[in-house]
């Protein structure tokens, strides 16, 4: 999921910029005589909706242009006000400050994720110094700070109400983390690395999506492609087409390490090219060669912490997470990384033995072997392989009476299609959301992988609910579905279900936001906290009531097989082993990154070998099972996920432990989803993370049901 950190209202916004020319200088745009820019005025869609069939990639520079020096004259005023600094004079202020930058910045972010093109890149390449310049101009000033320090120093006396109490210490806080005690040189070391690091952030993003793109695989015949199904090779037929590649077929990839094709390939030679290719992106020496800029980065990540007044990176991210310390989080992951590995090596014996049977000249598993040999061991088990479940997941089918109908029976939530307002791309469609009948935001769903989108899943925010702002919410959901020829179904693996649930957990949460200021609204909670609600989301996807209401065949119509659920549920712990190791692999490497001072960072050309040392010192050196990212495209810790990967596993002890509260309390029950809402979902970043949690629960978390869950127990 990507999540928005939000500081001055509705115009600090932290998104992953992606470009990758340094050099390449957007010149200044002015507006023609004449001509109307869509940012330029609230938009008068529903729930304020971006106006996407207006809105033009000319249309962004002068946005910010004249966005970023309409904030910029309204902090220099709240700076230099006469007056004494009061609540509303400071913060409610900055809380009001920069809406044209706000809504355009927010458009910008979504749009260069979900769906870019060369302008936009030029643009971000361009923006990405201005917009960190602006932003420590705001937090690095010494007369704004200490307005704040004076409100913060008298807090207690200034009779505020629990949110706005807490708003107050909110943004002290963040402007002690951004520097503001800092002396002046201090302060013009920290804007120069803020801003290389804005810079180097665009360039790792876009080497990320174009080496996706050009890394995918060709293959020469269709005798290659045996163990695909029909749809899938004329998906790959027609991507080949795009390409100018006709009579061959082309696999394109996603950001992980596994490959999906990996699953069902006969052929283990194609199988292993997929494999070496995805796992060494952005470590061949080619153009969008990823070591450099990530050597540079951590460095300046490491000097930046120590400026501050922390010991590394990590340290200083994790003093603003629910885990505290970086022992906290080092003790968990050091208790769970060897029971995953053990479950692993287990599971891989299974594979191996499999292997020595079924195979006339049997040979070592490797790490391009384990998915198909999984569903195959899986079916063996089980009588349950994927080719079996996806008939029974149509992906409307699974929207509207899976992810919708839960909706509906959990919270009382409807949803009605807009087909009538605009989108910025065709697959794109808009729902609008009511509560018990009453309007409460709109929801855009966005399916499909494309080039012009970046791998993985997550839920943004165009418009953040604020009761200041007389605001609700517009949020949206992207995935990356491959798009079937013309007229087929779209047929999703279970996985894929999952991840749709778990996505549309973050939607709602941003949706039930009920929160006086933007500063909070929905999804603005600690990075370790935020996973949370859209993991307990993912039980429903195979709980009776809704599995038995969206699994029917697309074709016959026909309801899932009891049998076939009950093997389903069977199978739930099977291959755990794997699922853990890669993830929590990848959590520990970007632990260990951050964990370094600047003199202990590796140079570029060594960064893989320190990585494969990172893995043997935790034990987590299991080649079968490679981590879910290696470094050069591991998108989340060089954004807004850096040293917080683990906040996955960390959340999941709060959702296993939320998922028994709901089974020992009757399950799906609308009285328990008004009591998560009410309690948890609703109060977005307003109150501590924690308190909510045992608010909700009614006690402190425990380990034990995840442990339970994973079969670690």
């Amino acid at each position: 999921m990507r999540q928005s950190s939000q500081v001055f209202g509705l115009a600090f916004l932290l998104f992953v910029v992606a470009c990758s020319d340094r050099d390449s200088a957007v010149q200044p745009v002015t507006e023609a005589p004449g001509t109307t820019n869509p940012f330029f005025a609230e938009s008068t869609l529903p729930y304020g909706m971006p106006p996407f069939d207006l809105i033009r990639n000319e249309h962004f520079l002068p946005a910010f242009e004249r966005g970023m020096a309409e904030q910029s004259a309204e902090i220099e005023a709240i700076a230099e006000n006469a007056q004494a600094a009061t609540f509303e004079n400071t913060i409610v202020a900055m809380e009001r400050s920069g809406q044209l930058l706000g809504r355009s910045r927010r458009v910008f972010g979504n749009l260069t994720s979900a769906h870019t093109n060369d302008t936009l890149q030029e643009i971000q390449t361009e923006m990405a110094p201005k917009f960190s310049a602006h932003d420590d101009n705001m937090l690095l000033n010494p007369d704004l700070f200490a307005r704040v320090a004076s409100l913060y120093e008298a807090r207690d006396s200034l009779e505020l109400d629990p949110e706005a109490y807490r708003l107050l210490e909110r943004y002290h806080t963040d402007f002690v983390r951004a520097g503001a005690k800092l002396s002046e040189q201090h302060k013009g070391r920290l804007r120069e690395i803020n801003a290389e690091l804005a810079e180097l952030g665009t360039a790792f993003s876009q080497n990320v999506l174009n080496e996706v793109n050009e890394s995918a695989v060709v293959v020469e015949s269709r005798d290659e492609l045996s163990g695909l199904s029909e749809s899938q090779i004329d998906s790959a037929a027609k991507e080949a087409e795009s390409r100018d590649l006709a009579g061959k077929y082309v696999l394109t990839l996603q950001n992980t390490t596994q490959q999906p094709p990996l699953t069902s390939l006969e052929n283990r030679a194609l199988r292993q090219r997929i494999q070496e290719i995805s796992a060494a992106r952005g470590s061949t020496g080619n153009e969008y060669d990823n070591r450099g800029i990530v050597n540079r980065v951590l460095t300046l990540r490491a000097e930046r912490a120590t400026l501050i007044g922390y010991d590394t990176h990590a340290a200083y991210v994790l003093d603003d997470e629910t885990a505290g310390t970086v022992e906290a989080v080092n003790d968990m992951l050091g208790r769970l990384g060897p029971r995953a590995v053990a479950n692993a090596r287990r599971e891989a014996a299974d594979l191996q033995a499999l292997i020595n049977e079924t195979e006339a000249e049997p040979f070592e598993l490797a790490a391009w072997d384990w998915l198909y040999y999984t569903e195959k061991l899986r079916l063996q088990r089980y009588n349950l392989d994927e080719a079996q479940l996806k008939p029974y997941f149509e992906l409307h089918r699974v929207l509207n009476d899976g992810v919708f109908f839960m909706a509906e029976q959990v919270y009382g939530v409807t949803f009605e299609a807009r087909p009538e307002l605009p989108v910025y791309q065709e697959d794109v469609s808009v729902y609008e959301a009511f509560l018990d009948g009453t309007p409460l935001g709109l929801f855009l769903f966005d399916p499909y992988a494309r080039e012009s989108k970046r791998g993985g899943a997550w839920m943004n925010q165009y418009v953040l609910q604020s009761t200041l702002m007389d605001k609700q919410a517009v949020v949206a959901n992207h995935l990356n579905f491959v798009k079937p020829p013309e007229g087929e179904a779209t047929l999703l693996t279970m996985s894929e279900v999952t991840t749709m649930f778990h996505e549309f957990g973050h939607a709602l949460h941003g949706l039930f936001s009920s929160v006086t200021y933007p500063h909070f609204s929905g999804p603005s909670v600690p990075r370790d906290f935020v996973e949370y609600p859209s993991q307990v989301h993912e039980m429903w996807a195979t709980w009776p009531e809704v599995l038995a209401n969206y699994a029917v065949h697309y074709e016959s119509g026909e309801p899932i097989p009891q049998d076939l659920l009950d093997r389903v549920r069977a199978a739930a712990q099977f291959n755990q082993g794997f699922a853990q190791t890669e993830y929590l692999a990848a959590a520990i490497i970007d632990q260990a990154w951050h964990q370094l001072s600047a003199a202990e960072i590796p140079p570029a050309e060594a960064l893989m070998e320190y990585q494969a040392q990172i893995l043997l010192d935790h034990g987590m050196d299991f080649a079968p099972v490679p981590p879910r990212y290696s470094t050069p495209y591991f998108s989340h810790i060089m954004s807004n996920y850096s040293a917080g990967y683990y906040s996955y596993i960390w959340s999941e002890v709060l959702d296993a432990d939320s998922v028994k509260w709901f089974e020992e309390n009757g399950g799906m029950k609308r009285e328990n989803g008004d009591h998560f809402r009410n309690t948890l979902l609703s109060k977005g970043g307003s109150r501590d993370a924690m308190e909510l949690f045992r608010e909700f629960r009614g006690a402190e978390p425990s380990i034990e049901p995840l442990l339970e869950r994973l079969g670690l127990n």
